[in-house]
């Protein structure tokens, strides 16, 4: 073979931009990404890639953007399912009062399934390629994930009462094991612990979840400090904030991945800081349900990873990343009193590549470079919406709406083409919805 031969691939994407968020800010015009089966091999000019590569497929992007898939690094997309049930509610009213009520009724392995489906599809239409999920029946939630092609990172749930998943919490660990050992090596799922909230997890638990953390090497999924009332709860009964608590048992880490995060002294700032912990920003549910306000300007200059993540359909009430890029970009300017905080390309690589790092998966997505899995959204910057276009990072951020996105794929595999889902029957989808709608409101 001669030096000038082009090297055969499985498919070149060309695109109008590339953004791929590492290196920072960058936007790379009139660029393409080669892939072979699922890995990316090149990201260069177009018209370099025609010479060097032959590829079986080759997909043109005139008028879009070729970003990283979106990471929903916070999410319990069976309660997709519960969308709108009980909305306009604070926090714990919602949850003990409505939310847990009716799960008590409705959940099982087919009501975690037929959520899943809903929530992948909805997701991919919005370009987001990997979840990190945390509700009940992980068994199932990784089954559905890996049948319809998805990366996700799936909890492995750990409260402190009876659920229909476990009963006791012997039994809780014990079926962690189990999950966690069918997920081994599996391209697309892999797992990691979800203990609720400090307010429903013991500290034998706490404990016995550090130590299998440290001996799996698995992230810990954590609700903590979402509300002023679950850090007074906590200093009534033990005398410690929840965060002082989790530091005193060995959990803040470089594994801890603390979601909401609303209440936060900047001592606590600069221990997430020192010990690499991942802090998840919901702005919408936390608007929603007047939970508080995450500091992530601060958390950001401290050097804290921050990422994003949509909470479940039942308290935001979409799985939409642009959405979340944009409140997030937004409120967090209002919050420091800073036009330029939280500026438009750190709230996408909070929304991809530290999506990534805060569930373990920085070597592998995040970003559009040689070596990563090609989990990628084209997103058509051409509508009247999107016009006229100076900046192409903040028009992705501040403009872009989600039925923008086009394309996706995930390990090099189509799963949106022209916004339709050639591998999902919507139809079977939105029936089983219905269904499910009828039962939850006659429950």
């Amino acid at each position: 073979m001669s030096a000038t031969t082009p090297k055969s691939v499985d498919l070149v994407i060309e695109a109008r931009w590339v953004v791929p968020v590492e290196p920072h800010a960058v936007v790379l015009e009139h660029h393409a990404v080669a892939i072979d089966r699922d890995t990316i091999v090149a990201v260069l000019p177009i018209a370099e890639a025609r010479i060097a590569y032959a590829p079986r497929e080759r997909v043109e992007l005139d008028e879009h953007a070729l970003i990283p898939g979106l990471v929903n690094s916070h999410t319990h997309n069976p309660m997709t399912l519960l969308r709108g049930l009980a909305d306009d509610l604070p926090l714990m009213v919602w949850l003990q009062q409505h939310i847990w009520p009716a799960e008590a009724k409705v959940i099982g392995p087919e009501f975690v399934r037929d959520g899943v489906e809903l929530a992948v599809a909805e997701m991919l239409r919005g370009g987001t390629t990997c979840a990190n999920e945390n509700y009940f029946f992980p068994d199932v939630i990784g089954a559905t994930y890996r049948r319809m092609g998805f990366r996700a990172v799936v909890g492995l749930p750990v409260i402190q009462f009876p659920t229909a998943w476990a009963k006791t919490q012997d039994e809780y660990f014990e079926r962690a094991g189990e999950v966690h050992d069918s997920f081994m090596g599996d391209a697309l799922v892999s797992t990691a612990f979800a203990p609720h909230a400090p307010y429903t997890v013991s500290d034998e638990s706490f404990e016995r979840i550090r130590m299998l953390s440290d001996q799996l090497d698995i992230p810990v999924h954590l609700h903590t400090h979402e509300t002023a009332h679950e850090v007074d709860e906590e200093k009534a009964k033990s005398g410690l904030r929840p965060f002082q608590r989790l530091q005193k048992l060995g959990l803040v880490n470089d594994r801890l991945i603390a979601v909401h995060m609303t209440q936060l002294t900047d001592g606590e700032i600069a221990a997430c800081a020192a010990a690499g912990v991942s802090v998840v920003h919901c702005p919408e549910s936390n608007l929603k349900l007047a939970s508080g306000f995450c500091p992530a300007e601060k958390l950001r200059q401290a050097g804290v990873n921050v990422a994003l993540g949509t909470d479940g359909c039942a308290s935001n009430n979409d799985l939409d990343m642009f959405g979340e890029m944009r409140t997030a970009a937004l409120l967090a300017k209002a919050v420091a009193g800073d036009a330029a905080a939280f500026d438009a390309a750190f709230a996408l690589r909070a929304a991809t590549l530290n999506g990534a790092k805060a569930i373990g998966l920085e070597a592998k997505i995040g970003s559009i470079e040689i070596g990563k899995q090609a989990d990628l959204a084209a997103v058509r910057l051409s509508d009247l919406e999107t016009q006229p276009l100076f900046y192409v990072i903040s028009q992705l951020v501040y403009a872009t709406g989600r039925h923008q996105v086009s394309d996706v794929w995930i390990a090099g595999r189509r799963k949106l083409a022209g916004r339709e889902l050639p591998d999902i029957d919507t139809a079977a989808i939105l029936d089983k919805t219905r269904a499910w709608r009828e039962r939850i409101a006659a429950a």
